[in-house]
C-alpha cells in the first residue's frame, strides 16, 4: 500500500531543504509529491484545505502533521505518521 506525502512549500531555499531530507527519509512505500503554494493555485486552495498557516508543511495519507500545524517539520513526527516505513 502506497502512502501519500505530500509537502507543501513556498519554492524557498529552506523548503527545498526540507523536501530533500523527506525524500532521504522516505521509501518505496511512500509517493511524494510537492506542491508549490506560490506558483500553482490548485496547491494553495489543498493547503488552506488543510488550514496551513506556515511552509513548509507536510501531509501523510490526508492527515496534516502536527508538527507543521504551527513549529515547522519534524522529521521523528514524520516518521511516527509512516514517513520511510515500507
Amino acid at each position: 500500500m502506497k502512502r501519500k506525502i505530500e509537502i507543501f512549500t513556498a519554492g524557498c531555499p529552506i523548503c527545498d531543504e526540507q523536501v530533500e531530507k523527506i525524500k532521504a527519509a522516505a521509501c518505496s512505500s511512500c509517493e511524494i509529491e510537492t506542491l508549490d503554494v506560490k506558483t500553482d493555485s490548485n496547491a494553495l486552495k489543498r493547503a488552506n484545505d488543510y488550514n496551513i498557516k506556515s511552509l513548509p508543511a507536510v501531509a501523510i495519507n490526508g492527515n496534516l502533521a502536527n508538527c507543521c500545524s504551527n513549529k515547522g517539520i519534524d522529521i521523528n513526527v514524520l516518521k511516527s505518521m509512516g514517513l520511510g516505513v515500507a
